[in-house]
C-alpha cells in the first residue's frame, strides 16, 4: 500500500468525521491504489461498492486538498464514477 493511500484514509477520516455516506464507495487512485469508504468508515483495500470512483494521484490530492472541485473534475473528464451517481454526489458535497 502506497504512502498516498495512508494519507489518504486518514484524511478522508477526518473529513467525513462521523458523517458517513448510505453506501459504499470505492476510490481508485491510479498508480497507487483503492480506498473504500463504507458508511462512516475509511479503509484501504478493493471490494463491492455500489459506486466506484476513478482519477489519477493528482486530481485526487486536488480533491482532498479542496484545490479541486469534484464536480468539475467530473465534468472534465479527470474524474470517473461508475455506480450510484447520487452516492457519488453526496461524497462529492462533503468533500467540497
Amino acid at each position: 500500500m502506497s504512502a498516498m493511500i495512508d494519507q489518504a484514509v486518514n484524511a478522508l477520516r477526518a473529513r467525513l468525521n462521523g458523517s458517513g455516506i448510505d453506501g459504499t464507495v470505492k476510490f481508485v487512485i491510479e498508480d497507487e491504489g483503492v480506498l473504500r469508504i463504507v458508511e462512516d468508515d475509511v479503509s484501504a483495500g478493493d471490494g463491492d461498492a455500489d459506486c466506484t470512483m476513478t482519477a489519477d494521484a493528482d486530481t485526487f490530492a486536488g480533491i482532498l486538498a479542496g484545490d479541486v472541485n469534484p464536480t468539475s473534475a467530473f465534468m472534465s473528464g479527470r474524474l470517473k464514477v461508475e455506480g450510484d451517481m447520487g452516492l457519488a454526489m453526496k461524497l462529492g458535497s462533503l468533500l467540497s
